[in-house]
């Protein structure tokens, strides 16, 4: 697969942990929500102030399916990457992809809906989807 893959970092902290020590579960969506959040605010550029505070949309998950490989532990450093799966008129999915150290830890699908102030799903404006759009994985 090729297309751009965007990549962060961030280290599991305390308030990640259950008591046995390890990423409790919901924690990892939440770390997805801030992946994609970084995605939109970076090379995006387009950031969720911008998007639900000025222009009123949002763009809610409408599905989301995850694989739990391996445990994280507290102070593991977590690699995260992102690539786009499908690009649609109104949606988006992305490939998640969460290690440590080379390992896989998680993976997960995620598709998200452009909505607009109706509550109602729009088309992509075209400078957003100009900007996704290298990020769309292609067969080699």
């Amino acid at each position: 697969m090729s297309g751009q893959v965007f990549t962060t970092g961030r280290r599991v902290r305390f308030a990640d942990c259950d008591a046995a020590g390890i990423v409790f579960f919901p924690r990892y969506f939440e770390m997805l929500n801030g992946v994609v959040e970084d995605w939109f605010a970076g090379p995006l550029q387009t950031s969720f102030r911008e998007l639900h505070a000025n222009r009123r949309v949002s763009v809610p998950t409408a599905a989301v399916e995850a694989r739990f490989i391996a445990p994280s532990g507290l102070e593991d450093d977590l690699t995260f990457t992102l690539t786009v799966t499908r690009l649609g008129l109104t949606s988006c999915s992305l490939r998640h992809r969460i290690t440590a150290g080379g390992a896989l830890r998680f993976e997960a699908s995620q598709t998200f809906v452009y909505v607009g102030a109706s509550l109602k799903p729009e088309p992509w404006p075209d400078g957003l989807r100009a900007r996704i759009a290298p990020y769309l994985e292609t067969a080699e």
